[in-house]
C-alpha cells in the first residue's frame, strides 16, 4: 500500500503544481480536445526545432487525473523528437501515472496524449483506438 500512496502523492503534486502549464506565444503546433462527458479540456502548444520539441505548454481545466496526466506527459516529451510522441502508446502514459485507472477515468487520463498526438500529426482529433 505504501507504493500506491507514493503514486497518489505524485498525481496530487502534478495537479497542485503542474509542470509546463500555460500557453506559448506563436507556437509551431497547437491542438486542443475535450471530453464532453466530464467537461475536461486540454490545449497543448509546441515549439519545435529540427524535429525536436524544445518547449511544450498545456492549458485547460478538468479533473485531477486529466490535469496531472497533462503535466506528466509534458515532462515526458519535452526535449524529445516528434517521432517519440508519435510512438507513445496509452500504456506508456498510464505507466507514468503509476496508479490503476478504471474504465470511467481512462478518457480523463488519456486526453493529453490524444491532444499531443493530434498536434504532432497535424490533425483536428485523434481517435481513442489510435492510442493503442
Amino acid at each position: 500500500m505504501a507504493d500506491f500512496d507514493i503514486y497518489v502523492e505524485h498525481i496530487l503534486d502534478h495537479y497542485k503544481n503542474p509542470r509546463n502549464r500555460g500557453t506559448l506565444e506563436n507556437p509551431d503546433l497547437t491542438a486542443r480536445d475535450g471530453n464532453p462527458l466530464c467537461g475536461d479540456e486540454i490545449r497543448m502548444d509546441f515549439k519545435v526545432k529540427d524535429g525536436r520539441i524544445v518547449d511544450v505548454k498545456f492549458s485547460g481545466h478538468g479533473c485531477t487525473i486529466s490535469q496531472a496526466s497533462a503535466s506528466i506527459l509534458t515532462e515526458m516529451i519535452k526535449g524529445k523528437p516528434l517521432d517519440y510522441v508519435k510512438q507513445l502508446k496509452k500504456d506508456d502514459l498510464l505507466e507514468a501515472l503509476g496508479i490503476p485507472i478504471g474504465p470511467t477515468r481512462l478518457k480523463c487520463a488519456l486526453l493529453s496524449l490524444k491532444v499531443a498526438k493530434a498536434a504532432v500529426y497535424g490533425l483536428d482529433k485523434v481517435r481513442d483506438e489510435d492510442l493503442e
